[in-house]
C-alpha cells in the first residue's frame, strides 16, 4: 500500500550572496612581489586603496580588517627574507597587503542539500504547540567544496514550518587546537591507515601517553629538519602530522546567529569537504543531552570518518572515527545506548546495513550485517538516512536505496527495541521517490536525508533533490508504523 506523503511547499535553494573571507595563496615568488609593490606604495596611495576595499568589502563580512590582519599574519616571514622591518609599514599597508591574501568564496552557490534536522537545545519563549529545531545542510560551492551550515525554524502541532530569516554574514569559526591525544589510540588509527609501526616510533616514542598538537608537530618538524630522509619516509611523517590535525575544537562568537555559523574544512583530511552531516541529540545514562554530528571528511583522495560532538551549536569538538568497521560513509549514532553500549549504524562494505556496538563512541572494531538489498529499487545498494527514531513500536530507520539509472530513492524499515540487529518491518515500495520537479539537478533522480524527526505523531522528512536543492515531507507516523509491522519481511 502506497503511503500518503505531504510535501511541503518551502524549499532551501543555494544562495551565491552567502560569502567567508578565505586566505589566498600564492608562491612565495609571487607573495614577494606583491608585498614589495605595497612597500613601494606612498602612505596616501595604499590609505587611498585601502579604504576603496573597505568601502567595498565592510559590508559584506563581520570585522573585514581583522581577517585582513589574519592574512596579513601569515604571509609576514617574507619579510625577514627581504629585509624589511614590521614596524616599518603601516597599519594601512598592513592592512593592504592582507587583502591582497584574501578572497571571497560563495559556500552554497553550487547546491544545499543532504538535510538533518533535530530540536534545538533551546525551546524556551514557545507555545505549548510548538518546537523550535535546527536543519543542518551540506553546502557545495566553486571546486566542489562542501561545508556545514544551518537554519533555525519552529515547527507547531500541525507540522507547519516557519524558518528564521537568514543572517546576511557568515563567519568561520576559530579553530582551537587544544586536544589531548591518547597515545595508543592515536598508535592503533596509524596502524589503521598502514604506517608502518619502525616510522611512527621515531616520532611516538618521543611523546608521553597524553600529548598536545603542539609537542606533536615540534617532534615531527624537528625530524624532517634534522634527519636525510627518503620522499616515501618525508610522506609518512606527513600523514603523522596529517592524522593529528585531524582533532580540533571549532568556537564560534556568542553574537551569531546560527545561520551565519559556517564549518568550513580547515584540517588537510577534509580540505575538499565536510560531506553528510548526520546529527543526532544524544541522552546519557543521566539524562544528560548532547548533540553528535558523524560526518565524512574528503581531502580530494581519501575519507575519514569524524565526529562532531557540541552542546550548544556554539562549540565543536571534532574526532577522527576509529576502528575496522568506521572506515566508509553512512556511519548514524543511536540516540541512546543500548545495553549498556553506544550503537551505530554502518555501510562498511558500501552495500548493505549494518550495526555496531561500542564501549567507546570513537572506536567500532565489531559489526553486524542487518539488511541487504532485496527489492528492484534498491538492488544496487542500501543504506541509512540519518540516525533511528525511538517509537513504542521499534526504531524507525529511514533508508536509502540504489535502483536502476542510479535511481535514489527513501525507504524504511522497523528495528526491534531491544535487539535492533532484528528487522521487525521493511518497506516494500519506497516511501519517497523523486518526483518530475525534483529530479533534474546537479545529480538526476536523486532523493537523500541525512537525518529525520517526529512530531506530533508526524514523521519530518527534510530531503535533498537532486543534490542540488532541499525540501521537506511529512509522514504519518501511525500509517507508517502500520506498514511497517505488516509488511510481513
Amino acid at each position: 500500500m502506497a503511503i500518503n506523503v505531504e510535501r511541503k511547499s518551502i524549499k532551501f535553494l543555494p544562495d551565491t550572496k552567502k560569502v567567508i573571507a578565505r586566505d589566498f595563496t600564492l608562491n612565495t615568488m609571487r607573495t614577494t612581489e606583491i608585498v614589495m609593490r605595497v612597500y613601494n606604495m606612498t602612505d596616501e596611495e595604499a590609505e587611498r586603496t585601502i579604504n576603496q576595499i573597505l568601502r567595498d568589502f565592510s559590508k559584506r563580512h563581520r570585522n573585514i580588517t581583522r581577517i585582513f590582519t589574519k592574512h596579513f599574519n601569515k604571509v609576514k616571514h617574507v619579510l625577514k627574507d627581504m629585509e624589511i622591518e614590521v614596524d616599518d609599514l603601516t597599519e594601512r599597508k598592513k592592512l593592504l597587503i592582507g587583502s591582497y591574501f584574501t578572497m571571497e568564496y560563495s559556500v552554497e552557490s553550487a547546491a544545499f542539500f543532504n538535510p538533518s534536522i533535530i530540536e534545538d537545545p533551546d525551546q524556551s519563549g514557545l507555545n505549548d504547540d510548538e518546537k523550535r529545531i535546527i536543519v543542518s545542510f551540506r553546502a557545495t560551492g566553486e571546486g566542489h567544496i562542501s561545508s556545514l551550515v544551518f537554519r533555525r525554524g519552529i515547527i507547531d502541532k500541525k507540522n507547519n514550518l516557519k524558518f528564521h530569516p537568514s543572517g546576511k554574514l557568515i563567519d568561520e569559526a576559530e579553530r582551537v587546537k587544544r586536544y589531548r591525544y591518547n597515545k595508543k589510540s592515536f598508535e592503533k588509527k596509524l596502524e589503521e591507515m598502514d604506517v608502518p609501526r619502525k616510522l611512527y616510533n621515531l616520532v611516538l616514542d618521543r611523546l608521553p601517553d597524553k600529548f598536545l598538537y603542539p609537542e606533536i608537530r615540534k617532534i615531527v618538524k624537528e625530524i624532517l629538519e634534522n634527519n636525510l630522509l627518503t620522499i616515501e619516509k618525508q610522506k609518512v611523517l606527513r600523514e603523522i602530522l596529517w592524522l593529528a590535525d585531524s582533532h580540533y575544537e571549532l568556537k564560534f562568537s556568542l553574537d551569531t546567529d546560527i545561520s551565519e555559523r559556517a564549518i568550513f574544512p580547515i584540517a588537510e583530511t577534509e580540505k575538499k569537504g565536510i560531506e553528510d552531516a548526520r546529527f543526532v541529540k544524544f541522552t546519557n545514562d543521566k539524562g544528560n543531552v548532547d548533540y553528535y554530528a558523524t560526518y565524512t571528511a574528503f581531502d580530494g583522495y581519501t575519507i575519514m570518518p569524524k565526529l562532531l560532538h557540541t552542546k550548544d551549536f556554539y562549540h565543536f569538538k571534532v574526532i577522527p572515527l576509529h576502528g575496522q568497521y568506521a572506515q566508509d560513509k553512512n556511519l548514524a549514532l543511536f540516540p541512546r545506548k543500548i545495553k549498556g553500549k553506544y550503537a551505530m549504524l554502518s555501510r562498511y562494505d558500501g552495500r548493505n546495513n549494518y550495526i555496531m556496538y561500542s564501549n567507546h563512541i570513537n572506536i567500532w572494531e565489531e559489526a553486524k550485517i542487518i539488511q541487504e538489498p532485496k527489492y528492484p529499487w534498491e538492488a544496487v545498494q542500501v543504506g541509512n538516512g540519518g540516525s533511528p527514531l525511538e517509537t513504542e513500536k521499534g526504531w524507525l530507520m529511514i533508508t536509502h536505496g540504489v535502483g536502476p539509472m542510479r535511481k535514489y530513492s527513501l525507504g524504511a524499515c522497523l528495528l526491534d527495541l531491544d535487539n535492533p540487529e532484528t528487522v521487525i518491518g521493511r518497506l516494500k515500495e519506497p516511501l519517497l521517490t523523486p518526483n518530475e520537479q525534483e529530479r533534474e539537478g546537479y545529480v538526476p533522480n536523486v532523493v537523500y536525508t541525512c537525518g529525520a524527526m517526529i512530531n506530533k505523531r508526524s514523521l519530518v522528512l527534510p530531503y535533498a533533490m537532486a543534490d542540488y536543492a532541499t525540501g521537506f515531507a511529512i509522514i504519518n507516523l501511525d500509517e507508517l508504523l502500520d506498514e511497517l509491522l505488516n509488511s510481513n519481511d
